[in-house]
């Protein structure tokens, strides 16, 4: 098999050591040579290693992407020469092969045959940013977590208030419970104290907060709300770093909230995982399928059937998740709100928010790539399809008749 790149070097990562392979020419045209190594993975061996693969005049290096044990590894190695981070998945196992050093061997035996495929690492920049946006995301879900239990656990003192309550961390809410701490027993008096549109609900709020709230539930909610308030700062703050942090591309985020559904957030995300940089990718549907909203299709023996999504970028899916659920409560106002709407009727509403996923995603694409906003095809585009393909096989039945046929549409 042709040798595509004569100095290569496979590096199988574990958490405390790194394997490494270097795969070079033999001397007087003899068969390539393999020198294997292992080093730790503190930052001076990391160094150690690099200096080590330069003197040996590799050009590019493979790792596998084991966990984030990785980024030590290929941050060191970027600055000096092309460094592959692969998919392990695209590496068929090979029965044998099950230590570091014959991993490592394999990696570098593969890469010199140029069988292996890079993944997608954004520059360092777009890296930053994205900490950035998963520590939100992660935040997001400390909150949701709080507020179950702490739902949960009025539950246990049967106060019903999420079920008059759209939220447990409204103001309303939020009073009613800073009054059920400091000691007030009268459901009427604390179902008193909700604010707005809340007030009208005052009958059914004293119903709901009649139930067995004892000292030791109060200890229990004051120790969720104070971990609750810590998360909210958490999150504000975090919302500004982030809006600094995207500054750069902040016409690369008015351009995305353009799209029905996605808002500032959602944008950020978009920047954040994609880059913004659309060369990267060669279609649409390779984005799509890196972020995970294409359907996967297997085949055998000429018969072919889907099998759900495809693996992907889970940050990004999930937002294009959130963001299609957005785009189902506008009924019907632009064409991603009838597409979905249309999909769910036949195919149920999860598969109708992962197709509208992907048309947001490969709006995107093409928006990002062309420097131009979401234009909408309109709420009646399906319609309008549908009674241009009827009016085209009329016309072709009349034909097949004998019959010449102009049309004059009507005004």
């Amino acid at each position: 098999m042709e040798v595509m790149f004569e100095r290569v070097a496979g590096i199988d990562i574990g958490k405390a050591t790194l394997t490494v392979c270097v795969r070079t020419p033999g001397d007087r045209g003899r068969r390539r040579r393999s020198e294997t190594r292992t080093f730790k993975t503190t930052t001076g061996s990391l160094l150690v290693m690099r200096d080590w693969l330069l003197e040996c005049g590799v050009t590019i290096a493979a790792l596998e992407s084991t966990s984030t044990y990785w980024k030590g590894t290929f941050y060191c190695l970027e600055d000096h020469m092309q460094v592959w981070l692969l998919n392990a998945a695209h590496m068929h196992a090979v029965p044998g092969r099950k230590t570091d050093v014959k991993d490592a061997e394999w990696i570098a035996q593969l890469l010199e045959h140029g069988l292996l495929n890079p993944s997608f690492v954004p520059p360092p920049d777009i890296r930053q940013l994205r900490m950035l946006t998963r520590h939100r995301v992660q935040l997001m879900g400390d909150r949701t977590r709080e507020t179950v239990r702490l739902e949960l656990m009025l539950e246990d003192a049967s106060i019903k208030l999420s079920t008059v309550a759209s939220s447990l961390t409204t103001v309303s809410a939020r009073r009613m419970l800073a009054a059920m701490i400091n000691g007030q027993t009268d459901p009427v008096k604390i179902a008193d104290l909700a604010l707005g549109k809340m007030r009208v609900k005052i009958p059914d709020l004293a119903q709901a907060l009649t139930g067995n709230f004892t000292e030791h539930h109060a200890t229990m909610a004051k120790a969720i709300l104070r971990r609750l308030d810590l998360v909210e700062q958490a999150i504000k703050e975090s919302d500004e770093v982030i809006a600094a942090a995207c500054a750069p591309w902040q016409h690369e985020i008015e351009l995305l909230q353009t799209i029905p559904g996605v808002g500032e957030k959602v944008a950020q995300v978009i920047v954040a995982e994609t880059g913004a940089d659309m060369s990267r990718f060669p279609s649409a549907g390779h984005l799509a399928a890196w972020a995970g909203v294409a359907p996967a299709v297997n085949e055998s023996a000429g018969r072919s059937w889907t099998a759900g999504t495809r693996h992907g970028n889970k940050w990004l899916c999930a937002i294009l998740i959130e963001a299609a659920g957005s785009v189902s409560r506008m009924h019907g106002r632009n064409y991603l709100a009838e597409q979905h709407q249309r999909l769910a009727s036949r195919r149920g509403v999860k598969r109708a928010q992962v197709a509208v996923a992907h048309s947001i995603l490969v709006a995107a694409y093409y928006m990002l790539s062309r420097d131009e906003p979401y234009r909408d095809l309109g709420a009646d585009w399906y319609l309008r399809r549908n009674n241009e393909a009827h009016t085209r096989r009329f016309v072709r039945q009349l034909e097949k008749l004998g019959h010449t046929v102009h049309l004059d549409p009507t005004a």
